[in-house]
């Protein structure tokens, strides 16, 4: 019997699976909190009299890392809570600015689905996220490789 909020097992996954998670929008406390939590103190951040004076946008700029956050809790409950087993590595890419009040979300595609050589009840998943913002547009990508359990 599976269990309610349970993530998928590497062995139900094959190449070419897709799936989107619910939006998400990032207020100013969410930022003002992750500046507060990283110390991550950039005027393009947290000075509002700069952002004016020399941002190109002339708006509210969200880092790159807190996106990618972000995009990690959206997904982890619907992908592999309770059958990821460790986080491997990635590549990441910003792709276009992040604003206060955008509201993101994360289209994801399995690009690799294998056993691990040491124990075939646990495998090894590569996918393709784009976060994307409510326009549409891809603000990152990453490619996240996880060691995942398999149905046994």
């Amino acid at each position: 019997m599976r269990t309610l909020g349970e993530g998928m097992y590497y062995t139900d996954l094959k190449v070419g699976d897709r799936f989107k998670t619910n939006g998400r929008t990032i207020f100013e406390a969410d930022l003002i909190n992750f500046i507060c939590c990283t110390g991550m103190q950039e005027g393009l951040f947290n000075n509002l009299e700069y952002i004016d004076t020399h941002s190109p946008t002339k708006q509210r700029l969200v880092p790159g890392a807190l996106v990618y956050s972000f995009a990690e809790g959206l997904l982890i409950p619907v992908s592999i809570q309770g059958t990821g087993m460790a986080f491997l590595g990635m590549t990441l890419d910003i792709k276009a600015p992040t604003f206060v009040n955008d509201t993101i979300h994360v289209e994801c595609e399995v690009t690799e689905v294998r056993p691990t050589s040491k124990d075939p009840a646990r495998g090894l998943v590569r996918t393709i996220n784009q976060v994307k913002n409510q326009k549409g547009q891809t603000v990152l990508t990453y490619d996240p490789l996880r060691m995942m359990r398999g149905r046994v």
